[in-house]
């Protein structure tokens, strides 16, 4: 397996599954944003966008994705959550959620904030969707309510695609702003073993293939 990677990027999401998992997989470090730096890697993922999996003859490029194929196809039910348990739906909501409702709009805050140049910056775009974000956020405290994971019981792939998002809020300067639950939630997921496994491999593969280490929504 191959996964490719920006530091810090939405891919961090399908790395953090590959070390719950502890499969075995190739670490393909780009710099951000590889569709202006690395354009040569159109050639393998037209959208020029990150991530990209490549398992054998399948590849696919939504990060959230890649994490319910991992858990299906190579979990072994440990990262999953199988149909015919109780919280089947409930993991595919909180999965689908952390990357539909929780990062699109910190992909506006950083984009209006941070990346376009100065004259195309737009200050009231970024506070809406900064309220967005934490608005659509305050509902998950009433879904996650007093549970250390969002679902069964377990750390799974539900629990990485939100904590890539909190992640995120952190990277784009909300982190102060993140509700008491976020904060204690995060924390306990960056408690698990494979989270500093993961941020290890992405340092390591990005010294070792001449990548800034900075992470992208911080302009890496």
């Amino acid at each position: 397996m191959k996964l490719h990677h920006c530091v810090g990027a939405r891919s961090f999401r399908p790395l953090w599954a590959l070390e719950a998992l502890d499969l075995p997989y190739e670490l393909a470090m780009l710099p951000f944003p590889p569709r202006v730096h690395a354009k040569a890697y159109f050639a393998l993922n037209p959208l020029g966008t990150i991530p990209l999996l490549e398992d054998g003859g399948t590849r696919m490029t939504e990060s959230a994705a890649i994490c319910e194929y991992l858990a299906a196809r190579h979990g072994a039910g440990g990262l999953g959550v199988r149909p015919e348990e109780a919280e089947y739906g409930r993991y595919l909501n909180a999965l689908h959620f952390g990357e539909a409702t929780l990062t699109f709009p910190q992909t506006l805050v950083l984009r209006y904030g941070r990346f376009e140049p100065p004259e195309r910056r737009n200050p009231g775009l970024v506070e809406d969707y900064s309220r967005w974000f934490l608005s659509r956020l305050k509902g998950f405290g009433t879904v996650l309510g007093d549970r250390r994971f969002v679902c069964a019981g377990r750390f799974t792939a539900a629990d990485i695609s939100i904590g890539y998002a909190l992640m995120l809020a952190e990277f784009a300067g909300l982190g102060e702003q993140l509700p008491d639950f976020a904060r204690t939630y995060w924390e306990g997921l960056k408690a698990e073993p494979s989270y500093a496994r993961a941020l290890a491999a992405e340092r390591r593969a990005a010294a070792a293939q001449g990548v800034s280490p900075v992470p992208s929504p911080l302009g890496g």
